[in-house]
């Protein structure tokens, strides 16, 4: 017997390999734009950060002269010294509880703010704003006024109710309280623009339905609220974390590292050590030792993001 359809089929084979054919081409026109449009952030991303980090990596590698090569050296030195990790210690305090308290007052604040009428809505968004908008290094300046031992607005209302006054930056403990404060000031109108974005992107029926189901004010927070927000949730705290962890500009001010060294974080240790000691070496190596602490975190936090994601999807 004779196929009569085999000449159809051998007619329309060809049809699907051109049209994939066409698609891929469109594809890769379309890949190709992109690539142009992103090559100049690409340029600025590799000239600002990538070589900078990798130029980082090779100081590290070099003693204190830049004249000869000793490996990992420098960080078994600095594993060493006490002054390191108390280092460590300091810049995992400063930085958790800093971003603990900047994500709770944003989320505080971002619920009451989104429960004000639409017109109060935009003064106090714009008032709370005040602080992160401010230079930081001018801000921190004011801060340090208000901790000054000699002027301290803060010891005068205090001994104004018979107090006695606070070395606040004298003392490494008062010290440690006043940076992470000025930190959370600053940070927490970050958290509370992030949160309330994300609030105003959760369906009212979610909210409607629960009312129905008999849900309080705090069922509705915890079954719906944070479910949707999870995500604004953790990607928020991993950049502030990021951002903590490298701070310099308050701790460089208000303290300087001081007193013995009790409020030293990477930053302003590594600037320490390499700009004012001239180990340019070993301050890269102590700037280094953020990247492998932030590169978990990331991890986990990326792999709970994209965890939830999936099972929205």
């Amino acid at each position: 017997m004779v196929d009569v359809t085999h000449p159809l089929r051998s007619a329309a084979a060809p049809a699907a390999p051109a049209a994939k054919t066409g698609l891929n081409r469109l594809m890769r026109r379309r890949s190709s734009v992109a690539f142009l449009m992103c090559l100049p952030l690409i340029v600025i991303i590799t000239s600002l950060v990538i070589y900078p980090a990798g130029y980082s990596m090779f100081l590290s590698t070099l003693n204190k002269a830049q004249t000869k090569f000793v490996g990992l050296d420098n960080f078994r030195f600095l594993l060493k010294r006490d002054v390191f990790l108390m280092v460590v210690w300091q810049s995992a305090i400063f930085a958790i509880t800093a971003v603990l308290f900047k994500a709770l007052i944003g989320l505080v604040t971002a619920h009451l703010v989104n429960n004000l009428p639409a017109k109060g809505q935009r003064k106090w968004r714009g008032m709370l704003l005040v602080p992160w908008v401010i230079p930081l290094a001018l801000s921190t300046l004011s801060w340090w006024w208000l901790f000054d031992p000699t002027h301290s607005a803060f010891n005068y209302v205090i001994e104004a109710f018979g107090g006695e006054p606070i070395a606040w930056l004298g003392n490494p403990y008062w010290a440690r309280f006043s940076v992470i404060l000025v930190n959370v000031w600053y940070g927490a109108p970050f958290f509370l623009i992030m949160y309330l974005a994300a609030l105003k992107s959760v369906p009212e029926q979610l909210y409607e339905a629960a009312k129905i189901d008999g849900a309080n004010a705090w069922q509705q927070f915890i079954h719906v609220t944070l479910p949707m927000m999870r995500n604004i949730i953790a990607i928020t705290v991993l950049f502030s974390l990021i951002v903590t962890f490298a701070n310099f500009d308050i701790v460089q001010i208000m303290t300087a590292g001081g007193p013995r060294n009790m409020t030293h974080v990477f930053a302003t240790y590594a600037f320490l050590l390499g700009i004012r000691s001239g180990d340019i070496p070993l301050g890269a190596s102590v700037s280094l030792f953020m990247f492998p602490i932030l590169a978990i975190s990331a991890v986990f936090i990326l792999r709970g993001v994209r965890k939830r994601g999936r099972e929205i999807g």
